[in-house]
């Protein structure tokens, strides 16, 4: 297993962890999977908040299907929902995305870890590691920590920038970013910032004058190793099938020069960006600087699709084209796709155009309605409130004729 460097929004390109374990194959493709959503089963998939996402019960549906020793693709796999089906169905999986805290978040559901092992590991950090000299500063990061639990921040940051490869690291990083900003709560402090959302972070200057106009202008000590602890086990309380995939930092785009040469997918199960969203990397901006990146937002899209209009059918049929080159003949590719309300675009069609540019041997077999990420259809719901009712989402189904 290998691990990229820091995952900084000018390193998009690299592999972030490969794990692959034979023994994990699966006799069946649909071992017992409870029905109650609240399962402990479940709870590694919510390990960290992530604005826009489907809910696992749409990878899982159609995989069910899946033969057991089928490949998964997920070319824009964001937090890692559809690997973290496949890993529950035995099925080996494989994802890609451009932005570092999602990419992050993603290799943390293909990682084995025990609660114990994580919290010996954020222990051993704090104790044998000296406090980090790369501590930001600024009114922001005043009023956004109280200044010891910065320090312990930083400190497990130049850490896990030195070396995450095992499940242990991976997932104890993927935890810090679940917590590293959210609500006050009456009761224990569950994340460790002043007042903010827990599915985005809140621009600089915004959160300061909010910050200002609410009086909350003294950070409470969190002691990170309690918080980490306890969310730990609620997390990792329920133990997985082992996985056998990887997640890989970089542009879908370039996905032949990402993936194992020899690896053929069965199944491309994705949700490509919405058109015209262009603050998937800035909405991240803390997430990602504890991956590495400026300590201020970074608005580069590097690594992202065009949301000029004209453009955006073009790239995104060069993905197709280019992943349809790593899939069995019959593939099958699902898609759900949608955009902003405030763009005024045909998405059928727009899909429509990019399977067929892309002259790749895609076939459409058929649409269907997938309600909105207002109606629930997302597990964002569960992180946040929409602030702005959205357009209702498609999904295409389509299989590869060659």
């Amino acid at each position: 297993m290998k691990s990229s460097m820091p995952l900084s929004r000018n390193n998009i390109s690299g592999r972030l962890v490969y794990r692959y374990q034979s023994k994990a194959k699966r006799e069946l493709v649909s071992p017992n999977i409870p029905s109650n959503t609240k399962s402990p089963l479940f709870r590694l998939n919510t390990v960290c908040p992530y604005y826009t996402m489907f809910p696992l019960s749409f990878p899982l549906r159609h995989l069910a299907g899946a033969d057991k020793d089928d490949w998964v693709l997920d070319p824009f796999c964001g937090r890692g929902t559809t690997l973290f089906a496949s890993r529950l169905l035995g099925l080996g999986c494989m994802g890609i995305d451009s932005n570092p805290a999602a990419a992050a978040i993603a290799a943390a559901k293909l990682s084995n870890a025990s609660a114990k092992t994580v919290i010996n590991l954020i222990n051993e950090i704090l104790t044998e590691n000296k406090k980090s000299d790369d501590i930001p500063s600024g009114e922001f990061w005043k009023l956004c920590f109280h200044p010891q639990t910065l320090s312990e921040i930083c400190t497990l940051r130049e850490r896990l920038l030195k070396k995450c490869v095992s499940a242990e690291e991976i997932t104890l990083r993927a935890l810090l970013l679940g917590i590293l900003h959210g609500p006050l709560l009456k009761g224990k402090p569950t994340y460790l910032s002043n007042q903010m959302p827990r599915t985005y972070a809140t621009k600089p200057d915004a959160a300061v004058r909010f910050w200002k106009r609410r009086g909350l202008t003294t950070p409470q000590y969190v002691d990170v190793v309690d918080a980490v602890t306890r969310r730990a086990k609620y997390t990792l309380q329920e133990t997985l099938p082992p996985a056998k995939g990887a997640v890989y930092l970089g542009d879908s785009r370039s996905s032949d020069s990402l993936l194992p040469k020899k690896r053929r997918f069965n199944w491309i199960i994705t949700s490509p960006p919405y058109l015209k969203m262009q603050t998937y990397g800035p909405d991240q901006w803390i997430r990602n600087w504890f991956l590495g990146g400026d300590e201020s937002v970074e608005y580069r899209q590097n690594g992202q699709l065009s949301h000029r209009t004209e453009r955006f059918a073009e790239e995104l049929s060069t993905v197709w084209e280019k992943i349809a080159k790593r899939c069995m003949p019959g593939a099958r590719l699902i898609i759900r796709f949608g955009h902003l309300p405030s763009v005024p675009v045909d998405a059928k069609n727009m899909l429509r155009t990019s399977l067929k540019i892309s002259g790749a041997g895609w076939k459409i077999c058929g649409w269907k309605d997938a309600g909105s990420a207002n109606s629930g259809y997302r597990q964002s719901q569960q992180f946040g409130v929409t602030q702005r009712k959205a357009v209702r989402e498609i999904d295409l189904h389509a299989r590869l004729e060659v």
